[in-house]
């Protein structure tokens, strides 16, 4: 008879198929399976060829294969976790939310009302499946624990991610998952992930990054928009 069984997943990690990413998907798969993940799900930047690659080799490490994508919005960024097609980029994100429901995934909302990192704002939170409310790239933990009361008091699922752009810092926050009517892990598939995080049957687990490299992060992060809003309003030179 099945029982339920409890995994060990990091659902917002960064490959080389990231603007900002730095390594290839396998290096990552070793990685989660060295430190005793059960899976990881590669959140590119509007881009889902490594997480399908990274999802498919998933197995031959041990691990779940569970495929996503980081999904820029008109509103800021959303993780599609568990499809297989990438949404369609700078929409509503009412809109993109539906679009990951319909295409079998859970739409979960990143290190949300961080404005410098494209963290959807509290008003235009209105629906999502899950809310990420430990991110271990926070500047200080004021955002995690005002997104984790956020998440309580609207009775949103909360998830733990390391938000890894490389392999040493993957998994220093991650979420446990319970999947119910289950034989072992080696039976699961992203399918039964997804259904476990709208279920919220959710416990998170993480610290954050050392104080230098959060720091270091949170600058390039400004640095970043910064850069595209002067371009924006640049003109173009003819």
């Amino acid at each position: 008879m099945a029982d339920e069984v409890t995994v060990s997943i990091d659902p917002h990690v960064h490959s080389e198929g990231s603007y900002d990413g730095h390594e290839p998907v396998e290096l990552l798969l070793e990685q989660a399976s060295e430190i005793g993940l059960d899976g990881i799900v590669v959140t590119d930047h509007d881009r889902i060829d490594e997480s399908l690659r990274a999802a498919e080799l998933a197995a031959d490490y041990g691990l779940v294969g569970i495929p996503g994508v980081e999904v820029s919005t008109a509103a800021g960024h959303l993780l599609a976790i568990g499809v297989e097609e990438r949404p369609e980029p700078h929409r509503s994100f009412a809109e993109t939310v539906t679009e990951v429901r319909d295409l079998g995934g859970a739409a979960v909302v990143p290190h949300p009302f961080q404005r410098t990192r494209h963290g959807v704002r509290k008003r235009r939170l209105t629906d999502c499946d899950a809310v990420e409310v430990y991110n271990s790239w926070v500047f200080t933990g004021y955002q995690n624990r005002r997104a984790k009361r956020f998440a309580r008091n609207r009775d949103y699922p909360g998830v733990a991610a390391s938000d890894a752009h490389s392999a040493m810092f993957l998994g220093r926050a991650y979420t446990d998952l319970t999947v119910p009517a289950a034989d072992s892990k080696a039976t699961l598939d992203g399918n039964d992930v997804v259904r476990a995080l709208r279920a919220g049957s959710a416990s998170i687990h993480g610290r954050r990054q050392p104080l230098v490299r959060s720091a270091r992060h949170y600058l390039a992060g400004a640095g970043r928009k910064a850069g595209w809003a002067v371009r924006r309003h640049t003109p173009t030179l003819r």
